[in-house]
Order: structure tokens, then C-alpha cells, then sequence
């Protein structure tokens, strides 16, 4: 116990020392005292000194090591250990792939230990590691596997973990009604037992994306900022992304000044970096309805802005939605116009305004051609309405209730 004590005093000053002693505990037959607690720490600090020093070899090692140790230690310490270690791994740089082989690995050694449990806990974090890597199809095919086994075993809490993040592969997928379906079942099992508050608030985010999805940002930011709080209570940095989609929400709702306001409160001040400034700059272009500004934070915030498929998604779509705005309002007073001038009036590129012209026309946004010969716009006028259709459309449920009638009529006369 004091060898371990040393070690942990020692591992921010002579990190070498303290692997060399904790290395030696794991050896050691001869403990005093609790031996199987003594190497449940020793592994999982050595796990977190590789980690911090991006000993990714040396980490993946030990996980192989530690493994005929498993045999005196009980089968939920086992699973526990496991698990801390893949998710160290998880603090090196770039370790998705890394993470990815672990668990792999040890899903492997599980099946030949017949570890049940441990296999399918790794599992669902294998699932959840294809996905952040775009691997759908495989994340999918591992969960439904899964799915089957879990149902079997009436697991209900990760039964409701392996739902959510089936709900997220198919929102990033675009399959919003299988979303929905997958969180709908998550949230029913989790009502029906006491789920966690780091669950509760992942189920709460995922609701106020497809909320967002669905356009309805208003419920959406109550969903998000219940997510925070759950996230915050318990110091988890996905309260910072929660915050991040409750100033989306705002600026998708048209509401831009609301952001300044959530971003100066206490909860807003204590996560102030470039993930909310993106947001901020975002809310400022909105404001001054200024498409340059627009450009300048999404060239400046490009990692932040285009690096979270959720806020990417939507942010994209509010500035297309400006462009158009804009393109309109200055093709309003022509009829004929060169698309050298509409570039220079609105300040972009003469290939992109080309580009987003020949998308509006396919899309009906207005009326037109593109004479590329001579490098123009003709802007046709409006076609009259033809009041016809609607006339005709009148007269045919006037038929129709009028040979209603008369049915029902005969129905009577003949009984």
C-alpha cells in the first residue's frame, strides 16, 4: 500500500519512477493487505499515466497483460477496469482507430472467457466508436445483434443506451422518422427505470436535435437546456455542446440578441471559448443581416462550425436561406441584368452567384434564365395566376355534396 502511495504522490513530478513501481506491483505475489485492490488501482493509474504521456503501445500492452490477472479479480471489477482503460485511450490524440482495435480485441477475449456482460457493455461503446467514425452500416449491424441479446436479458438500461445511439446513427443518416422511433423506445424504457443523469441528459439532446430537424427550435432549446443542466450537474464536457445548441436554437429562431444575453449569465460565462464565440460571431451577421459576416465567421470558427454535424446542418442552411434573400432583392429591379454586376452588388465570387442563380431557378424561387453565351440574368415576370383551377375546383364539391345528397335521399325513400 505505501509502494502505491509513492507512486501516486511521484506521478506528476517522476512519472518514469512511478510506472517502474506500479509496474512491479502488478508482479508482485507477495502484497500485503487487500492485493486485488491494490492492483485494481495500480492498473488503472498506470492506464492513465500512458494515456497522459500518449503511450498508446505501452497502454495497449497492459490491457493484454493485465488479462490472467482477471481470474482472481470478481467478474463486475473486471468489466470496470476494462472499460476505464479503452476510455484512457480515449485521451490520446486522434485514438479513434486505436479505440476501435481495443475494443475488438477485447470483444474477442470475452467471447472465449464466455464474459457476457463485458461483451456486450464493449460492444455498445464499439457501436458508438463506428459511428463517430461515419461507419454506419457497421455501428448498425453491431446494434441489432445486440439488440436481440439485450432483449433477451431484459437489460433495460442499456437497452435504452444502445436505442440512443441508434437514434443518433439514423439522424446522422437523414432518417429522422427511424430517429424518432429509436428515441421513443429509449425514452419508454427509461421511464420504467431509474436511469442515470448523464443518460437522462443524452436522451434529452438527442430530443432537441430532431426537434431542431423538425424546424420547431423553440422546443428544441428547452431541450437542450435541460440537457446542460443534467451535463453540468455532474461536470461533463458535453455541457458545453448543450450550450452551444441552445445558441443555435436561438439564431435558428431568429433571435440573435437572445444569444448575447445567455452567453453573458453565470452558467454562459464559465464555458466562454471559441466554441461559443463561433456562436456569437454567427448571432452578430445575423443581426447586421450582413452576408461578409456571415463568410468571415464561418472562414474564422471553420473547425467549430463545420467540425459538429448538428450545428454544421443548420447553420448551412440559415445562410443559404440569407443568400437568397439577398439575390432576390437585387435582381428585384431588373429584368435583364449582367452577373458580373449582381457579384459586385452583393460581393461574392461571380461563380458562386451563378451557382446559387441556376439553384433558385430549379427550385422556382423565381422566375428566369441564365444566358451564359452573354454572361446574364433574365428575370421574366411573375405569370397571372389563372383563376380557373380554383373556380373549377369549387364547382366539383358543389357537385359533389349536391349527388350526396340525393343518395342519401334515395337510401331513404327506397328502406
Amino acid at each position: 500500500m505505501e509502494e502505491l502511495k509513492r507512486a501516486t504522490d511521484i506521478k506528476d513530478t517522476h512519472p518514469e519512477e512511478s510506472v517502474k513501481i506500479l509496474s512491479n506491483l502488478l508482479i508482485s505475489n507477495s502484497l500485503q493487505g487487500d492485493s486485488t485492490k491494490i492492483k485494481e488501482s495500480a492498473i488503472l493509474l498506470l492506464g492513465k499515466l500512458y494515456a497522459e504521456h500518449g503511450q498508446s503501445t505501452e497502454l495497449t500492452d497492459l490491457i493484454q497483460q493485465i488479462r490472467p490477472l482477471f481470474s482472481t479479480f470478481p467478474k463486475a471489477k473486471t468489466a470496470k477496469i476494462v472499460r476505464s482503460l479503452i476510455d484512457f485511450s480515449g485521451l490520446l490524440p486522434n485514438s479513434q482507430v486505436l479505440q476501435i482495435k481495443l475494443c475488438e480485441e477485447t470483444i474477442n477475449w470475452c467471447q472465449a472467457e464466455k464474459r457476457t456482460f463485458l461483451k456486450q457493455r464493449l460492444e455498445t461503446k464499439l457501436a458508438q466508436l463506428y459511428m463517430e467514425s461515419s461507419r454506419y452500416k457497421e455501428s448498425l449491424d453491431t446494434l441489432q445483434t445486440l439488440l436481440k441479446e439485450v432483449k433477451k436479458l431484459d437489460d433495460k438500461l442499456q437497452l435504452v443506451e444502445i436505442q440512443v445511439i441508434e437514434s443518433k446513427i439514423f439522424q446522422r443518416l437523414c432518417n429522422i422518422p427511424r430517429a424518432k422511433a429509436a428515441l421513443t423506445s429509449s425514452r419508454s424504457c427509461a421511464n420504467s427505470i431509474y436511469c442515470p443523469a448523464v443518460l437522462q441528459a443524452d436522451i434529452d439532446m438527442m430530443s432537441g436535435i430532431l426537434n431542431c430537424e423538425e424546424r420547431d427550435y423553440r422546443t428544441g432549446y428547452s431541450y437542450f437546456y435541460e440537457a446542460h443542466e443534467g451535463f453540468n450537474s455532474i461536470e461533463d464536457p458535453r455541457a458545453l455542446q448543450c450550450l452551444k445548441y441552445m445558441l443555435m436554437s436561438k439564431i435558428m429562431a431568429k433571435r440573435p440578441e437572445d444569444v448575447h444575453t445567455l452567453i453573458n449569465t453565470k452558467g454562459g460565462v464559465k464555458y466562454v471559448g471559441k466554441e461559443i464565440e463561433c456562436m456569437q460571431a454567427v448571432a452578430k451577421a445575423l443581426e447586421l443581416r450582413s452576408l461578409h459576416e456571415f463568410q468571415k465567421s464561418l472562414a474564422g470558427f471553420k473547425d467549430e462550425l463545420e467540425g459538429d454535424f448538428v450545428v454544421n446542418r443548420h447553420i448551412q442552411e440559415l445562410y443559404d436561406t440569407m443568400l437568397e434573400q439577398h439575390l432576390i432583392r437585387i435582381i428585384e429591379p431588373f429584368s435583364k441584368v449582367e452577373l458580373s454586376h449582381v457579384a459586385r452588388l452583393i460581393g461574392l465570387p461571380e461563380e458562386l452567384v451563378t451557382s446559387k442563380l441556376s439553384q433558385m431557378i430549379l427550385d422556382k424561387k423565381f422566375e428566369g434564365t441564365l444566358d451564359q453565351g452573354i454572361g446574364c440574368l433574365i428575370v421574366y415576370d411573375e405569370p397571372p395566376t389563372s383563376k380557373f383551377y380554383s373556380t373549377s375546383l369549387k364547382y366539383l364539391e358543389s357537385l359533389n355534396t349536391v349527388v350526396d345528397s340525393l343518395f342519401q335521399k334515395a337510401s331513404a325513400i327506397k328502406s
